[in-house]
């Protein structure tokens, strides 16, 4: 049986995916993703503000549906939503999935954390509906990946330790856990996350065997973006070798130079405990301070490993196409 690619799967010309990106995301990054022929993710918060926060679970979905609303405007394109559900106590899934439903949404980044979170009932929910399933574990393996195929997942991500924001726990890179992962699947395709910024690491990405890319920091330097020309600067003036690293919960986190980042590795180094670490950095709230604020001495500029190859700020539509291999 020939494996169907990821562009007929969801419906688009091009197999690259724009990864959720959190408070980073909103309509006119994601219509602009789309609409360039790849598909556009919204994130968790995606077209909010500190002052527009959603603060219940209700509240979040109405505040998403908005944020759909303004993304179907901009596009008549195939574009998807973040779904983080959780295998207890999860009173935020079913409101938002509520509304991805509504509207119509056409995919869903399905991001599992820990054991269990592959939910049976909730793929087939999702299939009933119609909606694509783009699984992505943040600890990649074999076994998981062979679980959520099973389970009725369209299209499987491998990410590597190259990634930006939340690290998986084993530091195995893109060039390892990819053709890994590759194997590991029988009929659904396989998109590589971690590192991949240019037309060179998307090549890389299909001959270990992937189908298609899944890239989030390479599209924060992009005009669309709505981050400050400050953090697109620094991002421009980077590369690899200026990522801290440190411990923190689920298990690592990476991110540019800063007073919030350097105290957070001054406590991993001193012994601190990864929960006091992850208290300390404050969640989200420390990411959207840092990237979409552009306060560095308050909140941290988190990043993959591949940043060394954005010289510039370029259009969504360019980034498209250079990772369209």
């Amino acid at each position: 049986m020939q494996r169907k690619s990821v562009s007929e799967i969801l419906g688009i010309e091009k197999p690259v995916i724009q990864g959720p990106l959190s408070w980073l995301t909103d309509a006119r990054l994601v219509a602009a993703v789309s609409n360039a022929g790849g598909m556009g993710i919204l994130g968790p918060n995606a077209g909010l503000t500190a002052e527009t926060a959603a603060t219940t679970p209700e509240e979040t979905a109405e505040k998403l549906r908005a944020e759909i609303r303004k993304t179907k405007a901009l596009t008549e394109k195939p574009f998807g939503v973040n779904l983080i559900p959780t295998p207890e106590n999860d009173v935020w899934t079913p409101p938002i999935l509520k509304v991805i439903k509504e509207e119509g949404v056409h995919a869903v980044v399905y991001t599992g954390y820990g054991e269990g979170a592959i939910i049976p009932a909730l793929f087939d929910e999702l299939k009933q509906a119609g909606i694509k399933i783009i699984y992505r574990d943040i600890n990649p393996t074999p076994a998981n990946t062979r679980l959520a195929e099973s389970a009725g997942a369209d299209v499987i991500v491998a990410t590597g330790f190259d990634e930006g924001g939340t690290l998986p726990a084993v530091a195995l890179g893109t060039f390892s856990i990819v053709p890994m992962i590759a194997d590991a699947v029988k009929n659904v395709p396989v998109l590589a996350a971690g590192g991949i910024t240019d037309s060179r690491t998307a090549r890389a990405a299909h001959a270990l065997g992937a189908g298609g890319v899944f890239a989030g920091s390479v599209f924060i330097s992009t005009t669309e973006s709505r981050v400050p020309q400050s953090v697109k600067d620094k991002i421009i003036a980077a590369d690899g070798l200026d990522m801290q690293l440190f411990r923190t919960l689920p298990d690592y986190y990476r991110a540019l130079p800063g007073k919030f980042a350097d105290r957070l590795v001054s406590m991993d180094k001193a012994g601190a405990s990864k929960d006091e670490i992850g208290q300390a950095m404050g969640g989200l709230r420390g990411l959207r301070i840092g990237m979409l604020e552009g306060n560095s001495d308050e909140g941290y500029i988190s990043l993959g490993t591949g940043i060394g190859s954005i010289h510039n700020v370029k259009s969504v539509a360019e980034v498209v196409n250079e990772l369209n291999v």
